[in-house]
């Protein structure tokens, strides 16, 4: 097929690729003209592990363009713009809705059949309502006539996005009528690798069940914390054994009920507020989506508490991960960022490392923390670190033969280092675990 992809950043980038690479002709579309002079030049617009790859292959089926009405010569339009939350919590559709006032007027110059999909996270509905409204009176058709429209989000996680696209656990699509529903489908069953189920429903129904998929992942988490907080405080305990044991329930299942820190990234905090936003001014009780958020805020607090506990004075400490998920550079909502910033306000001196965001963070925080250059420097530098981003690098962390006047405590969040082993001078303490159980030599 001919598809357009509106908006190359984290996830129009990757999928605009990942539908070149299964033989169809796509063309990029985005107001950044330097994003479309990368693709156009063969190079990858956004960091992703495997993007350049697939663009590298797929180059003679993929073009770029700033023109969104060039879109309109396509098939499928797939819209990945932009719907920030606004001041409520409640997400926007002021960019979503630009952008389909330009793909309608140039729409409006021909009836051949197009199909409008909605890839961004909108609330409720949205498609229904100032989406649909929108989109005619923009192309001057009728939604169902000639012209389909679709909401099909994806369900990725940055670090993981092309794999998540070839390999989905499902493929969601809401759909005005069952021509436009078929289209889609015909599409990504091109696409999916491995023979995925597809659930197709009405397009208030799609909206719906994707922030129910992101608000309900964030409750196990939240949950998981819980546990752990309670193991800390209880003898004896270990929220591994807890969680292991609970994940074999099949009511309840081993994914995201890992007990550690707090959930972060540009999707899962934002969703969980919309949702309950959303439950608010339908009427519906808030309450579930609002304790999951307060158990989430109450995380880095929690972090924070373990932390000063340990610290003396003139002490400085260390943070191990800034990026809010291994395999990414992002550090929307981080918890490894927001430790610092709440230390570093609090007076201490703090110094952080990441292996792909630390500049990004610094950026952030400004004269709040100071970077360092690998893990075993800042090792060698403070007196109490944190892993708060479980990069795999950090399960080997260089803990024979520290340079410094005492102990340094190493506070592992994820329980990623072999507490088992003795270390010279250091003192793991492992969160999740009684914490009178720790490793000092």
């Amino acid at each position: 097929m001919q598809v357009a992809v509106v908006g190359l950043g984290k996830l129009g980038a990757p999928l605009a690729a990942v539908l070149a690479s299964k033989g169809n002709q796509v063309l990029g579309v985005d107001v950044n003209p330097k994003a479309v002079q990368l693709l156009n030049d063969g190079l990858a617009p956004v960091e992703e592990p495997g993007l350049q790859d697939l663009v590298s292959s797929s180059r003679e089926r993929l073009s770029a363009t700033t023109e969104i009405d060039q879109a309109a010569d396509a098939d499928v339009s797939i819209l990945l713009v932009p719907t920030p939350s606004n001041g409520r919590g409640a997400f926007s559709n002021e960019h979503l809705l630009a952008a389909l006032s330009e793909l309608g007027r140039g729409l409006a110059g021909s009836d051949r059949y197009h199909l409008v999909v909605i890839g961004s996270t909108v609330m409720p509905g949205s498609c229904d309502a100032e989406i649909r409204s929108t989109l005619e009176q923009a192309a001057g058709r009728i939604v169902c006539d000639t012209l389909g429209l679709c909401y099909s989000p994806e369900f990725i996680a940055l670090g993981n996005v092309i794999r998540d696209m070839l390999e989905p656990d499902m493929v969601l699509i809401g759909e005005s009528d069952t021509r436009a529903g078929d289209v889609l489908e015909t599409l990504y069953v091109g696409v999916c690798e491995n023979d995925p189920p597809f659930r197709r429903m009405s397009l208030v129904n799609a909206e719906l069940t994707k922030i129910a998929v992101n608000t309900y992942v964030t409750m196990k988490i939240s949950y998981a914390n819980t546990l752990a907080d309670m193991c800390e405080r209880l003898p004896g305990a270990d929220v591994e054994a807890v969680t292991d044991a609970l994940g074999l329930d099949t009511r309840i299942g081993s994914k995201y009920l890992r007990g550690a820190l707090a959930y972060g990234g540009p999707c899962f905090p934002r969703d969980n507020k919309a949702f309950s936003v959303l439950a608010r001014d339908l009427g519906a009780e808030p309450a579930l989506a609002e304790a999951t958020d307060s158990v989430n805020e109450a995380q880095i607090v929690r972090l924070a508490g373990a932390v000063q506990s340990r610290l003396k004075d003139g002490d400085a400490v260390g943070i191990l991960g800034l990026a809010y998920k291994p395999d990414t550079g992002v550090i929307d909502a981080s918890p490894g960022v927001a430790l610092a910033r709440l230390l570093g306000s609090a007076g201490h001196e703090v110094h952080v490392y990441d292996p792909v965001a630390t500049e990004t963070a610094l950026h952030e925080l400004g004269d709040l923390a100071r970077g360092a250059a690998s893990a075993e420097e800042l090792l060698s530098e403070t007196d109490v670190a944190v892993i708060a981003t479980p990069w795999p690098e950090f399960a080997e962390l260089p803990l024979d033969g520290l340079e410094g006047d005492g102990d340094v405590v190493v506070i592992d969040c994820w329980r990623l280092l072999p507490y088992e082993r003795d270390h010279d001078g250091v003192q793991i303490v492992r969160l999740g675990v009684g914490l009178e159980e720790t490793n000092s030599v």
